[in-house]
């Protein structure tokens, strides 16, 4: 029998992006929508009903196009909606809503140790489960007969009309999960979290047909398949594991977005309990429900505050060769970032960032920002022993003096890039169908051909002393 065409639907903290695949893994329509969260009346929260008329709108336009057999979902960690009666109880958190600094530190005396959950203590509403002792204090009588789902399995609640639970979401820093043990935390249990949430399910299971309604009003067949989805950094690492240089052995997956996550898949086993908590490292949890050392900053946000998101970015390929030639200027003047413009986030989560020699010259700004961002993510390579192979996908892959010098501050490591894009909406295709192969062969990155060994000391020099 014929394979039929598969819809991603990725709903990113920055953006929410449809995606049309053929079966053998050909991309033959892709849209974007810009995320704004919205105001809930006393917290943040992310705009549901904005991405739902959205997501009606592109998969009607998508439907005449191919014979569409089923659907995934992706979300970014950290999110969740509380639904009873079919419908959302109340609207759900941005994860970068400030928190009540005394409900916070409530909280935090509840939470189960990063021990047991591979969760740190994060700021604002990182740890869902803060999210959900807010909302609890806000409004208790929403939890009464609720359903909690996480983000991704919303949607495919939304459109299945089946609820259930999954791994890859419940183990990305949300304090309700215990990796080695497979359950809910302590924490869950304790707060009656565990028992609101729905059964669980593997990423790629089917939870049943596209309901009457969806398929009325986007033309798709009522024998559309809706399957679990997945947690976005998974799915990226689902992608990286079709590549050779990847699936066997030691190797680290670099997914770049929002936020720099790097996910490693060691040779041996590790101890997780030494990851430190306090640098933002923690234990995610893999599609098969293995424990996964992890690291991560807010890398694309951190480099947004510093050009701005309406100007060139660092990863538009006409200002390459512009941008590489602007390096030794940066480091002959000892331009540099100072870490960090994300408070609580990443290795450095106390310092304020702050410019050391600001350039003028707009091409040595956006270089030095590059120099910056690899900067920190090889500090947080390091935190979580990462070795050997490391791939860096997303849209900061192809900025090259980003990659270009991970690659000089790793010189016994082999980074790499991928000449393919789209590599989350990929990862859920091949787990719908592992025998997929990646689109084309992994690029070593070279280094750069300045030294950065001086640069590089200096700025770590300058990191301790702050």
């Amino acid at each position: 029998m014929k394979r039929r065409a598969v819809i991603v639907i990725d709903i990113g903290k920055t953006l929410a992006k449809l995606s049309l695949w053929h079966a053998d893994g050909s991309l033959i329509a892709r849209e974007t929508r810009a995320n704004q969260p919205v105001d809930a009346g006393g917290y943040v929260a992310l705009d549901v009903a904005g991405i739902e008329a959205w997501l009606a709108e592109v998969l009607a336009t998508f439907a005449p196009l191919a014979d569409v057999g089923a659907i995934i979902p992706v979300g970014h960690g950290a999110g969740a909606a509380l639904v009873r009666d079919g419908k959302i109880a109340v609207p759900p958190m941005d994860y970068e809503a400030p928190i009540p600094v005394e409900l916070r530190a409530d909280y935090d005396a509840l939470r189960s140790p990063f021990a047991e959950t591979g969760s740190p203590s994060l700021p604002d509403g990182l740890n869902l489960g803060a999210q959900l002792y807010w909302l609890q204090a806000l409004n208790p009588a929403a939890f009464a007969g609720a359903q909690i789902l996480l983000w991704a399995q919303y949607w495919s609640w939304l459109l299945s009309g089946v609820a259930a639970s999954e791994v890859t979401s419940l183990g990305c820093h949300t304090d309700l999960w215990n990796p080695a043990r497979g359950e809910p935390s302590g924490l869950a249990k304790r707060m009656g979290w565990a028992a609101r949430l729905p059964p669980l399910r593997t990423a790629a299971d089917v939870l049943g047909p596209i309901t009457a309604g969806w398929a009325a009003k986007t033309g798709l067949r009522t024998d559309t398949q809706i399957h679990c989805g997945i947690h976005d950094s998974n799915a990226a690492l689902i992608a990286a594991r079709a590549f050779p240089e990847i699936a066997d052995g030691e190797a680290t997956v670099l997914s770049t977005g929002t936020w720099f996550v790097a996910m490693r898949t060691p040779a041996v086993p590790v101890d997780l309990t030494t990851l430190p908590e306090a640098r933002d490292c923690l234990v995610n949890v893999d599609a098969f429900g293995q424990p996964v050392p992890s690291a991560r900053w807010m890398g694309g946000r951190e480099i947004e505050t510093q050009i701005g998101i309406d100007t060139r970015r660092v990863d538009i390929k006409p200002d390459q060769p512009a941008l590489l030639a602007a390096v030794a200027m940066v480091v002959a003047t000892g331009a540099m970032l100072l870490p960090g413009f994300a408070p609580g986030c990443g290795p450095f989560p106390a310092m304020a960032g702050r410019w050391i020699n600001q350039p003028d010259d707009w091409f040595a700004r956006r270089a030095a920002v590059c120099l910056y961002a690899a900067m920190v993510t090889n500090v947080s390579l390091n935190l979580i022993g990462a070795r050997r192979a490391i791939l860096i996908e997303g849209r900061f892959a192809e900025a090259e003096v980003f990659v270009r010098a991970l690659a000089s501050l790793r010189p016994d490591d082999a980074i790499y890039v991928a000449n393919a894009h789209n590599d989350v909406s990929f990862g859920a295709l091949r787990l719908l169908d592992p025998s997929l192969k990646a689109a084309g062969v992994l690029e070593r990155v070279q280094p750069l051909e300045t030294d950065l060994t001086a640069h590089q000391a200096l700025w770590a020099k300058s990191c301790s002393t702050t």
